[in-house]
Order: structure tokens, then C-alpha cells, then sequence
């Protein structure tokens, strides 16, 4: 095997073992019998050293067309312990795999040629091995059995169940780790592919290496993967993190920590635009809209004044009874200014009746009444008083009409035992259930696992996980303001990763996350975002502008296979188109013209060597990916093609209580995401030299 040829060949029979048979065979027979080649024993060792060169360079040959061709039928296993996983604080490690070059394209093409079958598809002794282990299912079990065993010492083993084509990561026998530097994290990472294919392992992959580092990960799980929780929970556990891990989980409020999604705020008004703006802001609903923010930016300021921490719970209380908190509020000011001014009040709430109560104060508090005719006869001014007032003048029935897109919002967000998550109370000592929020989580570099439980209740779980983000938005514009550390002694100004990991993300963005990944960079928020197509993205907008809005904020690209052409075409559509060469294999005959001459015909045959125009890569490479397998753009568009490790079984010291709710989670939530035991929950093959065969195992 040659390469200083035009063309490589590697799809043919390994011709170079022949030669290095013969070059062994006469270095032994130069060692054992010198007198046969009428060679002395000094000048025959050296003959036998020269052979023996020869054979093992054409022996090393001869095995490369071997292990190409084996390759493209069956890849090596790759598999990793936990404690394997090589972790840098320069890089981030994705898997192992190399540069796609044009050549790659080219071996490619060459695969797929009709007289290149025999090398790519199975054997008939394969194809046979199978029939027979289908017929023997139920008639000859133990057959069936020894024909299905993954062991090496099986010649027709079956290939492991990951479909797609082996091809696309065989053609390529020298791999290298894959890794992205981390000063590439800051422009995000999105990862597309179907279910089943290996996303949510490649997240349990880029959340170990983010805990060893020291570094701040939060992950969202809207679905439930239990091996996702027990993976998060056992690498906070190896680095020594435990006392910094918080389980947040909706369908299990009984075990997870509380959170107030508005407890913690550098404007007030902050309260107010995370609450708004989960709302429409289309056609006419952007009046209502407007409306709500500035209603519950009203009931804010007031529980602020009166030394309250605003929660759902209580600005849901306020805005569907208002009348206490103005009584409130009133009682609390004019106590501060006028101290005898509340006798006043109380005295004409006594006289107070429906015929000298104004029409649009018809059914408030008798308390209202007399104090909108307190104020109004004393003109006291204050800004939260005012705005009290302009909220209680409008009539009770219009008032809740115009309220009427806000109280579903809330009503999502204050049901049940929701309601003891997002509006924790402060003062229950009795609760051993913690309380969290991002600044103190990033402070203390913590880990957050939330479950979302959106299979079971997608509206509230895509309310609470808006409302996560909205407040995750405000702390990253606080820290890129005044830094992390503001405000405490000896603080220095140090930038924290702060390692978002966004699983099935389409079901939790909203308007709050396009600033998130636009402007949260600069406060060292690194999103790595998974799902499944660009339409998700679409539907989850609104429409296809929005959409290219979100994805254009990603700077990096992995994508595992995928089903949608538009969403393969995203990562194609950027490479551009190569020059690979191809041959062409001629023949003609010509007759002779002569009678006389002693030549009948002349025949010719030629191969020619032409230049092709092809993309680098088709949306349909994307689509016959393996399971675990994916086209990475990373760095600024190289593209590299990769395989993820599969993970070893290990056994994690998991607490109680969290082994309880993985195991709730894998029997109620089936997420797909142990593809690599095969199917019908059979157990991997037991070969550890090989595993990937016209699919590739590789989670």
C-alpha cells in the first residue's frame, strides 16, 4: 500500500500480506537453512534482518486495509469510568474522534460505491447466523442464546443495537480527543438530536467535568432522567461538593428545596418584568399585559415598604383581594405622619353606607371608603399611596377583567404543594427543607439539580422553569454590573463559570432566555442547550425570525442524529463544497479496417482520474448517524466528527432520599436515555474490544 498515489484504494484485499508472508518465509529459511541459498551464516542473519524489516512493513500494511475494513463494519468499544473522564481547566472534553477533511468525503463516497458492498455489509455467514438465531427463538433457546452473546470468541456475534452507519466514523483509523476550549463556553453550546441518540449522556459527560472544576453548574430537567440525577448527585459527591448540591423537583416537594423566584431583587421593578413577562405581549393582549406589570409592580413596592419579602404567594393574595394591603399600607403611613389621623378614618368607615359609597367603590371594604374620602380632602401625597389608590378607584368588575391574564400565570404558580417551593416562609424553622437563590448559589459555587416534572404537568413546569430564567437574567445583569462578590468584605473582583445545562430547553424558553444567551456571556454564564429539532425552537417562538435569533446566539454546534432535513441542514449548510477525486475505469475495442493485416482489433482500457464538486458533508449523513455518534462545528466552524464514551457501570454512594427519587423517577418518567443496553432492557455485550458495528456504540 502506496501514498504517493492519486488515488487511495483502501476497499480491496489486503495483497500486502502476501508479500510479507514470503519475505517471513525466507528470513527463516536464510536463519535455518543458509547452505539452500548458498549464503555463509554471517551474511545470512543479515539477509534474514532485511526480510524480516520487509515483512513486518508490509504486514503493517496489509493489517491497515484490514482494520479499515473492519472498522467500517464494527467499531472498537469505548467506554469510561467516571474517574477516567479527563478533566482540564483549559479544555473541555467531548469524546474521542478527528477532523473532517475532504478526504474523508472522499472515502466516503468510495463506501458507497455498488462494488464496494462485499467490504461494507455483513457476511453471509452474518446474515445466516441471524436468520437461524430468529428461528431459534422459541424453538432451540439455548441457540439462540449462543448465537446472540456479545463475547469476542463469537465470529457471528450480532452488531450492537444502535443503528445508523458505521461508516461515517470508520472511514478515519487514527482518533484523538476531542476537546473545546473553555474560552469558547462563553459563546454557548447548543446540541440537537432525536430521542434516544445520546444528548442527555453527553450532558451527564459535560456536567461531571463543570463539577471537578470548582465551578457553578445548574441543570434543568424538564422530562425527569433519574440517571441524570443520580450522575449530578454522585459527581458532587467525588469532588467533595455535597454541602453545596440542592435538589429542586416539583413532582417532589416533600425532599426538595425551596426557591422564590422573586425574593431576591437589585430594582424593585425587577419583581414586576418577571412576572409580566411570561405573559402574551401580542395584539391586543400587549394592553393587558401593560396593565399586569404595572399592577404587580404597585403590590411590590407596598410589601416592601411594610418590610415584606414579595413571594407568588402574596402578590397573588393582593391581587385578587387589594383592599388589605392599601388598609395596610395606609394604617403603616399615616401612623409614620399623621399619628392621629387613623381615629379620623375609623370613624367615617363606621358611617359608611351603600348609598353614600361611589358607584365604582361599590363592594370594598368599608375601610377603602373612608380613606379614599380621607385622602382625597387631606391631598397627602406619597408614590405607593397613589398608586394604591388609582388600583382600588376602578371598579371591582372591570378591575378583575383586566386582571384575568394574570391570575392564570399565578394560580399555576400557587397551587398545591407548589406553593411551599416558590413562596418559602423564612421564619419556619421547623422546615429542614433548605432555601436557595442564584446569587447564594453562585457565591458558594453550588449545584442545582431541578426537575421540572413537565410530563406530568407541562404548563407549570414551563411557568416555574420562565420564572427561573427571568430571575437568572437579573442576577447575571447584577454581576456583570458590580461583579459576584459585591458588597462583601475583602471581596475580589473574580469571575465565576456559572455552567447552565438546559436539558429538552425548548420546553422552558421563553422571551427571558434570548438575553440570557445574547448578553449573559459577559457574567460568565455558559449555556450548553439541548433539543431535539430547530422546529421545537420555531414552535416554542412563535416564528422562524425569533427562532434564528436564538440558535445565531450559539457559536458552537454538536448534533447527534437527527430526523428533520431543516434541522440537519443547519450544521451542512454552513461547510462548504470540496474537490474529491474519482476514477473511471474505460474500455473500448476498434476494429481493423484492413483486410490484409494480420490484426484483427485493437482493444484498449484506461483509468481516469477526474475532479468531483461535493458538499463536505449532506444532511443525510446527519440523519444515519449511530446512536451516540455526532458532527460537531466547534472553534469557529471546524467540523469534527465524534463519538461519545459509553458509561461504565459503577456503584455510587447515593443518599437515601435521593435513591428513592431516581428510582420513583426511572419506574413513572421512561426517557429512552439507556439506549446502549439494547433493547427490551437487555444488558450490553460483554465484549470489551469491540462494540459498534454498522451502527456505533458509543454513550
Amino acid at each position: 500500500m502506496s501514498n504517493r498515489h492519486v488515488i487511495e484504494t483502501l476497499l480491496r484485499p489486503a495483497v500486502e500480506l502476501y508479500s510479507a508472508i514470503t519475505a517471513l518465509a525466507a528470513a527463516c529459511l536464510c536463519l535455518a537453512a543458509p547452505w539452500s541459498l548458498m549464503l555463509s551464516p554471517s551474511v545470512s542473519r543479515v539477509m534474514a534482518g532485511g526480510f524480516m524489516a520487509f515483512a513486518l512493513f508490509r504486514g503493517h500494511q496489509g493489517m491497515t486495509i484490514l482494520r479499515y475494513r473492519r472498522n467500517i463494519r464494527r467499531l472498537p468499544r469505548y467506554v469510561l469510568t467516571s474517574q477516567q473522564i479527563p478533566v482540564s481547566h483549559r479544555d473541555l472534553f467531548i469524546g474521542r474522534g478527528f477532523r473532517w477533511q475532504p478526504g474523508h468525503t472522499r472515502r466516503l463516497l468510495a463506501c458507497r460505491r455498488p462494488e464496494a458492498e462485499r467490504y461494507v455489509l455483513p457476511g453471509q455467514l452474518y446474515r445466516q447466523a441471524r436468520g437461524l438465531e430468529k428461528r431459534a427463538e422459541h424453538r432451540c433457546p439455548w441457540l439462540n442464546r449462543l448465537l446472540s452473546c456479545g463475547s469476542i470468541l463469537n465470529p457471528v456475534r450480532p452488531l450492537p443495537a444502535v443503528g445508523g452507519s458505521a461508516l461515517l466514523h470508520g472511514i478515519e483509523l487514527k482518533e484523538c480527543a476531542v476537546t473545546l476550549p473553555l474560552s469558547e463556553r462563553p459563546g454557548h453550546t447548543l446540541v440537537l438530536g432525536t430521542t434516544r441518540v445520546g444528548k442527555t449522556r453527553l450532558a451527564e459527560l459535560f456536567i461531571a467535568q463543570d463539577i471537578r472544576r470548582g465551578e457553578v453548574v445548574i441543570v434543568f430537567d424538564p422530562k425527569g432522567d433519574a440517571d441524570l440525577l443520580r450522575r449530578t448527585r454522585a459527581e458532587a459527591r467525588r469532588a467533595g461538593r455535597e454541602d453545596a448540591f440542592y435538589l429542586f423537583h416539583l413532582a417532589y416537594p416533600d425532599i426538595s428545596a425551596r426557591y422564590n423566584a422573586v425574593g431576591r431583587f437589585g430594582r424593585i421593578s425587577e419583581v414586576a418584568s418577571r412576572i409580566a413577562g411570561q405573559l402574551s405581549g401580542e395584539g391586543n393582549s400587549a394592553a393587558f399585559r401593560e396593565f399586569a406589570w404595572r399592577f404587580v409592580n404597585i403590590i411590590t413596592r407596598a410589601l416592601v415598604a411594610l418590610g415584606q419579602r414579595p413571594d407568588y404567594q402574596l402578590i397573588a393574595r393582593h391581587v385578587l383581594n387589594i383592599d388589605d394591603l392599601f388598609i395596610d399600607y395606609a394604617r403603616y403611613y399615616l401612623s409614620q405622619n399623621t399619628p392621629k389621623a387613623w381615629e379620623t378614618i375609623a370613624r367615617i368607615a363606621g358611617q359608611v353606607t351603600d348609598k353614600n359609597t361611589p358607584r365604582n367603590l361599590q363592594g370594598r371594604d368599608s375601610y377603602v371608603v373612608a380613606l379614599e374620602q380621607y385622602l382625597a380632602a387631606t391631598r397627602c401625597y406619597d408614590p405607593i399611596m397613589d398608586g394604591l389608590r388609582s388600583a382600588v378607584r376602578y371598579d371591582k368588575t372591570y378591575f378583575d377583567k383586566i386582571v384575568a391574564s394574570l391570575l392564570p400565570l399565578l394560580e399555576k404558580l400557587t397551587t398545591g404543594k407548589t406553593a411551599q417551593l416558590l413562596a418559602p416562609c423564612y421564619s419556619d424553622l421547623n422546615d429542614p427543607r433548605p432555601i436557595f437563590d442564584w446569587q447564594q448559589v453562585i457565591r458558594k459555587r453550588g449545584i442545582v439539580y431541578v426537575g421540572l416534572d413537565a410530563l406530568s404537568d407541562s404548563e407549570v413546569a414551563s411557568a416555574v422553569g420562565n420564572s427561573m430564567f427571568a430571575d437568572l437574567v437579573s442576577v447575571a445583569g447584577y454581576i456583570y454590573k458590580f461583579g459576584v462578590h459585591d458588597g462583601l468584605p475583602g471581596a475580589a473582583a473574580t469571575r465565576i463559570p456559572i455552567n447552565l445545562h438546559c436539558d429538552e430547553f425548548s420546553e422552558l424558553m421563553g422571551d427571558e432566555f434570548i438575553p440570557l444567551i445574547n448578553k449573559g456571556g459577559g457574567a460568565g454564564v455558559q449555556v450548553t442547550a439541548y433539543t431535539q429539532t430547530l422546529s421545537d425552537i420555531e414552535a416554542r417562538t412563535g416564528n422562524r425570525a425569533k427562532a434564528g435569533q436564538v440558535v445565531g446566539n450559539f457559536n458552537n454546534l454538536i448534533m447527534l442524529r437527527v430526523r428533520e432535513t431543516a434541522t440537519a441542514e443547519l450544521l451542512t449548510s454552513l461547510l462548504p463544497e470540496v474537490e474529491v477525486l474519482t476514477s473511471t475505469v474505460t474500455s473500448g475495442v476498434t476494429d481493423s479496417s484492413e483486410p490484409q493485416s494480420q490484426t484483427d482489433f485493437i482493444s484498449n482500457t484506461q483509468d481516469r482520474v477526474s475532479a468531483l464538486s461535493v458538499p463536505l458533508l449532506e444532511p443525510a449523513a446527519l440523519i444515519q448517524l449511530p446512536k451516540g455518534q455526532a458532527f460537531a462545528l466547534l472553534e469557529g466552524g471546524q467540523l469534527w466528527k465524534i463519538r461519545l464514551p459509553l458509561p461504565a457501570s459503577e456503584d455510587d454512594d447515593i443518599p437515601d432520599d435521593i435513591q428513592y427519587l431516581a428510582e420513583e423517577m426511572r419506574q413513572h418518567y421512561h426517557s429512552g436515555e439507556r439506549w446502549w443496553h439494547g433493547t427490551g432492557g437487555a444488558e450490553p455485550p460483554t465484549d470489551a474490544a469491540e462494540v459498534q458495528g454498522t451502527g456505533s456504540a458509543d454513550e
